[in-house]
């Protein structure tokens, strides 16, 4: 078919950036060329891949095709890393990572000052996600790595980096705010406020231990909009205690009975080889765990 990875770049660039002008930008051509390439790969695969209007959409072929591309051009710098790191130990390059809103927050500024500094020639781009989303996004190529929550299974290589639980979230004066653990029928007395990004699977879960339903009277998908809710007296959530750090003086955390955790894990993608920089974050984490790493089996 005689498809180029630059075809491939472009293609990405138009639809992620939303129009050839800002393509041209990030990858360093003119419009023109940018328009050529594309034109090119959509006669290679016989069908429009673009809509071309603005801002920029794929075509239903577009995105089909797309998720190949991303973990074409993915392979293709995985490969590139490969063969440098075989003549340097240190390998200059950018790579992707995916995490969740909490570990961005209560978990990630640790590991960035580390990586930082001991890694420099390692550069970072954060995509921050849902859990759903950021599987999606760590198979596809989007990203190179991901910190997910509870996979099953652990995937080969993966780096369990903590464990916390799932606490009751309420004001600091509100009746419950100086127990030292409430049980979740308790909590439940006022309205339950759910976050859509990333945690209610696990909310869910939660009722289903004490056979209590599960009817949130509100769901919001930012978790930083469901704390203000909260805030203003509207309702009582429940939310992972990494999300700690993003509590003001006016919210308090308690832990709920029964205690259910979460394991946060540093990963690759499951179906190709790892960049090598992710192995050396990995690797590089797993030597300043404070607690004992825990590894997926051969």
């Amino acid at each position: 078919m005689g498809v180029t990875l630059r075809q491939l770049r472009v293609l990405v660039a138009v639809t992620d950036h939303g129009g050839f002008g800002a393509a041209a930008a990030v990858l360093g051509m003119s419009q023109s060329s940018v328009s050529h390439s594309l034109a090119s790969l959509e006669r290679a695969v016989q069908g429009r891949l673009v809509d071309r209007t603005a801002p920029v959409r794929p075509t239903p072929l577009g995105d089909v095709l797309l998720p190949h591309a991303r973990a074409t051009l993915s392979a293709a710098r995985t490969f590139s890393a490969a063969a440098a790191a075989h003549a340097s130990a240190a390998v200059a390059g950018s790579i992707g990572l995916a995490v969740p809103p909490t570990a961005a927050r209560g978990l990630l500024p640790g590991l960035l000052r580390l990586w930082h500094e001991q890694l420099p020639h390692v550069e970072i781009t954060l995509f921050e996600g849902l859990d759903e989303e950021i599987g999606q996004w760590l198979e596809s190529g989007t990203v190179d790595a991901a910190i997910l929550i509870d996979p099953d299974p652990l995937p080969h290589g993966a780096l369990h980096l903590a464990t916390d639980a799932y606490e009751a979230v309420v004001r600091s004066d509100h009746p419950l705010a100086g127990e030292e653990s409430v049980e979740l029928a308790d909590l439940l007395e006022d309205p339950l406020l759910a976050t859509t990004s990333g945690c209610e699977a696990q909310v869910k879960h939660l009722h289903a231990l004490t056979g209590l339903p599960y009817r949130p009277t509100q769901r919001i998908r930012e978790l930083t909009t469901l704390l203000c809710m909260v805030e203003a007296g509207l309702g009582v959530a429940i939310v992972p205690s990494l999300a700690a750090s993003m509590l003001s003086d006016t919210l308090a955390l308690i832990p709920l009975r029964p205690r259910l955790e979460r394991r946060l894990v540093l990963t690759g993608p499951a179906g190709r080889p790892w960049h090598p920089n992710v192995t050396a974050l990995r690797d590089l984490s797993e030597k300043h765990a404070a607690t004992p790493p825990v590894l997926a089996q051969d």
